[in-house]
C-alpha cells in the first residue's frame, strides 16, 4: 500500500454536523451550523465550537456567554445545509426551515425542537486561534427526545439516524458496530 503525502489539513472525519442555537441580550435568536464541534472533557462535562469572528451569531455567544448544540438526524439535513450557508443578517432561518425555538433550562438561546439532543452550554473560555475562534464550554443540561429512547431508556443512536459532514457532503450514520472494550471481551 503507498501513501501520498499533502500539505497539513483537516483530515479528521466525519465530523458532527450540528445546529447550534444562540440569542443575544436584546432576545434576537439565531440558528446557525457547525461542523467544528467536539467533546474536550468528561468532568465536567465541557465542548468546545470553533466560529468565524464575522460570522453573525459570533457577537451573540461572545456577549452572552451561552448557546445550545443541537444534534441534527437525517430529517434535518436539508435545515443543517440551509443554516450553515444562509447568514441570520438576511433571514430567519427558523421561520424558513420550520424549526421550533423552545425555551432552555439553564440559557437564554433556545433549543431546537426537532433536535434528539440539546447541550446546554456556558462558555469559560474563547480562544484566538487564526480563520476560528474556539469557544470552550461548560455543559450545564442536556435534553433528551424521548421519542428517540431505546426499551431499555437509553439513548438509541440508530433511531435518531445521525448526520455527519465530511469534506462537503453530508452522510448517515447509526449503525452500531460494538460497545467500547468489545474488542477485548471478544472471544477468538
Amino acid at each position: 500500500m503507498s501513501k501520498q503525502s499533502w500539505k497539513p489539513g483537516n483530515m479528521l472525519y466525519p465530523l458532527p454536523a450540528v445546529l447550534v442555537t444562540v440569542a443575544d441580550k436584546e432576545g434576537r435568536q439565531n440558528v446557525f451550523t457547525v461542523a467544528w464541534t467536539g467533546t474536550v472533557c468528561s468532568d465536567p462535562a465541557m465542548v468546545s465550537i470553533s466560529v468565524r469572528p464575522e460570522r453573525y451569531s459570533y457577537h451573540m455567544i461572545e456577549e452572552t456567554g451561552e448557546f445550545v448544540i443541537n444534534l441534527t438526524t437525517e430529517k434535518l439535513t436539508f435545515a443543517t445545509d440551509y443554516c450553515g450557508v444562509k447568514s441570520g443578517r438576511d433571514v430567519d432561518k427558523f421561520k424558513e426551515m420550520k424549526l421550533t425555538p423552545i425555551p432552555a433550562k439553564e440559557v437564554s438561546a433556545p433549543l431546537l425542537l426537532e433536535s434528539p439532543v440539546n447541550i446546554e452550554c456556558k462558555v469559560k473560555e474563547i480562544i484566538k486561534l487564526g480563520t476560528h475562534d474556539m469557544f470552550l464550554a461548560e455543559v450545564v443540561a442536556v435534553h433528551a427526545d424521548e421519542a428517540y429512547m431505546d426499551e431499555k431508556g437509553k439513548f438509541s443512536l440508530s433511531q435518531a439516524k445521525p448526520m455527519v459532514y465530511s469534506h462537503g457532503t453530508y452522510f448517515s450514520l447509526g449503525k452500531e458496530l460494538g460497545s467500547f472494550g468489545y474488542s477485548v471481551r471478544k472471544k477468538k
